[in-house]
């Protein structure tokens, strides 16, 4: 897959493109638009390092990076979560073999209003604000008045359903991939789209990774089960796995990577390759 480049610039949402010229080559790379800050910037630094390397970066999510490198379209796969046994197979009956890496961690942080008073949240809480049949409609619900009623009622969001942090926090909140989301929670496209939401309405609360977090919004601790200790997304609370809601990041290639794939993959594996994960709100493999 990787080729010579064309003179002309390449159209890509998001690449590494400058200065394209005679003799680079292009290493193609799509999939979850939760890795898609770390994915460019990792390109980007990278190809400084490496001007004859172009890596083009997409965030068309997880499910549709994996149907790419299922159907051979792209070098690598970038996924919130793992590959499906299904996916595995159509892989290899197109010729493809899938091999996982796993390039770091995530955790998927609960969002709300910079101004909500709200403190902790149990998983069981979110599965009532969430989940298809819960009770949660209203922060009154929780012990929350934010004035009117109409503010009161919980605006809920959510990624839509080819995301992998969609699946996860189903998996992980709702109780798995038989369960479904309130039929009036809003399904946004991107992560950053599911923080601006909430950063500008009082009643919304959504999920979405944790480098997403800006100031404008507020994130809410969580409980694994009602009265243990309400932990939040870090480091350390991910890599311990103390906080509720994480999952590895992964990156899939066609085969073991050979040549200058391997070299992109081994270097964002070293530590000069984890630190930009760690100076863009990613959780690292291994601590600093």
């Amino acid at each position: 897959m990787i080729k010579k480049l064309l003179p002309a610039l390449l159209a890509a949402p998001l690449a590494v493109l400058a200065s394209c010229g005679g003799g680079q080559k292009e290493i193609q790379n799509d999939g979850s638009n939760t890795m898609l800050v770390v994915a460019g910037a990792l390109a980007e630094i990278y190809h400084d390092k490496n001007p004859e390397i172009v890596v083009s970066v997409s965030g068309s999510g997880s499910g549709v990076g994996i149907a790419s490198l299922v159907a051979g379209d792209v070098d690598i796969a970038n996924a919130s979560r793992p590959m499906k046994k299904e996916e595995i197979e159509s892989a290899k009956k197109n010729g493809n073999d899938p091999v996982e890496h796993i390039v770091g961690y995530d955790g998927i942080a609960v969002y709300v209003h910079k101004d909500n008073p709200i403190e902790s949240l149990s998983v069981a809480q979110l599965k009532g604000i969430f989940g298809k049949g819960g009770k949660v409609n209203s922060w009154k619900d929780l012990g929350v008045d934010l004035g009117s009623e109409d503010v009161n009622e919980i605006a809920v969001l959510s990624r839509q359903s080819s995301s992998g942090t969609y699946e996860c926090f189903r998996n992980i909140v709702l109780g798995g991939k038989k369960e479904s989301f309130k039929p009036d929670c809003r399904l946004l496209n991107g992560s950053k789209e599911v923080v601006e939401f909430c950063a500008k309405t009082k009643s919304a609360i959504g999920y979405s990774g944790l480098a997403y977090a800006t100031d404008d919004v507020k994130i809410v601790p969580v409980q694994k089960a009602d009265g243990s200790p309400a932990v939040g997304p870090t480091i350390d609370s991910v890599l311990d796995k103390s906080y509720a809601i994480a999952r590895p990041l992964y990156m899939y290639t066609n085969g073991e990577p050979q040549g200058d794939i391997k070299a992109y993959v081994d270097w964002i594996k070293s530590d000069e390759g984890q630190k930009v994960l760690l100076d863009k709100g990613y959780v690292p493999m291994r601590k600093p």
